[in-house]
């Protein structure tokens, strides 16, 4: 699994709509489209904000698993 396929699916995994997460994060619900479809990579501290809003780790967060 990629790293936008896995932000994708840790949103919807929890229900939410790409609007929902951005309203949630403060962030603009295109940033959410961009990121989900690999267009661009959230920053490392974006990084840090999903995976401590989805109550998971890095790792878990971009769909590394040891």
């Amino acid at each position: 699994m990629d790293i936008a396929e896995s932000l994708k699916q840790n949103r919807e995994q929890r229900g939410m709509s790409p609007y929902e997460l951005a309203k949630a994060l403060e962030v603009n619900h295109q940033n959410i489209y961009r990121w989900e479809r690999g267009v661009v990579m959230p920053s490392m501290e974006m990084c840090v904000r999903l995976a401590d809003f989805y109550g998971i780790s890095l790792d878990e967060l971009i769909g590394r698993h040891i």
